[in-house]
């Protein structure tokens, strides 16, 4: 998700806060999830930090990724991860769930942007009620520096995380597949979580900040009661849900903490995000990385890499269902 991507603010400043992430990671992967959750349960970080996205301003479409950008190498076919052609995938379909210690749980993956954003943007640039306040439908999402679009990184590991928890039993729902010509809206996205009643729903994303910036960090709802948003009853399990994700991200990836936002804990509270604000069931986002730094570029343009990513998030996701 770009700095121009929706559902964000204007960032007051940005500062580098790369900390001491040695200290970070042993206490995320050693000390884990109690950590984490004595963090949530505190409230979390500002949700003004300096990871906030800009709104109002137009989308810039990303360049049009080559075969190659798009299909990076070590990247696995969606039909050899689970058996299914993208063609057969909907939003409100699922492949038959396996038994497993998921069976009868909903998730719902909700792949960031879309892929065919930037040929709709008159679409996309419609306003909708957050409850907070109005924003664009949707942006285009941003990409690396060599045209490898966000849109693609999080439908690739939407499908990823889809497998492994169809094995767990998960029944489990996409947002969108490439099936829709835009879309969907922030406010619709939520809504199809509400509307499948999810057990658990997470907005997969990867960041647009500036070179230097590195690191995951994972966005929780805020306390918010405005117009059709309210999601006080949402607040406690979501960073339930969002600690064990980034507990679990850190583990399996080795990803360091955001050293931009989140003052190295790799979590961050916010309270603009239509996608949040109108869900009902447990929500968080995801920015898995940032596409604009060389470094994290190449994690993110790594098969091997998405594969790790998507077993991270999804062991968190298991471990918040079985918790």
């Amino acid at each position: 998700m770009s700095y121009t991507g929706p559902d964000f603010d204007p960032p007051p400043e940005r500062r580098s806060r790369r900390g001491p992430l040695t200290v970070a990671l042993a206490a995320l992967v050693c000390g884990g999830l109690l950590g984490w959750g004595v963090y949530a349960a505190t409230g979390g970080a500002d949700d003004k930090g300096a990871g906030a996205k800009a709104e109002g301003s137009p989308p810039a479409a990303p360049r049009t990724p080559s075969p190659a950008a798009s299909s990076p190498a070590g990247s696995a076919s969606p039909s050899a991860e689970d058996g299914t052609s993208p063609a057969a995938r909907t939003p409100s379909a699922s492949a038959p769930a396996a038994a497993g210690p998921l069976k009868g749980k909903v998730v719902v993956i909700d792949p960031g942007h879309n892929p065919t954003n930037a040929e709709h943007t008159t679409e996309i640039n419609r306003q909708v009620d957050v409850g907070t306040h109005r924003k664009e439908c949707d942006t285009t999402g941003t990409s690396t520096d060599d045209g490898y679009a966000e849109a693609e990184f999080t439908l690739d590991v939407a499908h990823r995380m889809r497998a492994l928890l169809q094995r767990q039993g998960a029944t489990v729902k996409l947002t969108q597949d490439r099936n829709r010509p835009f879309g969907p809206c922030v406010d619709e996205r939520a809504r199809i979580g509400n509307a499948a009643k999810a057990d658990a729903v997470v907005s997969i994303h990867a960041d647009g900040s500036g070179a230097g910036n590195r690191g995951f960090h994972v966005i929780l709802p805020g306390p918010v009661n405005a117009g059709e948003a309210d999601t006080r009853a949402i607040v406690e399990p979501s960073r339930a849900l969002g600690a064990r994700i980034a507990g679990n991200f850190v583990r399996v990836t080795g990803t360091a903490p955001s050293n931009y936002i989140g003052g190295g804990t790799g979590l961050v509270t916010r309270k603009d995000l239509g996608g949040l604000n109108l869900s009902t069931v447990p929500k968080v986002f995801i920015e898995c990385g940032n596409m604009r730094d060389s470094k994290d570029a190449a994690l993110l343009t790594s098969g091997a890499w998405r594969q790790k990513a998507a077993q991270g998030i999804s062991e968190g996701i298991v471990s918040f269902l079985r918790g």
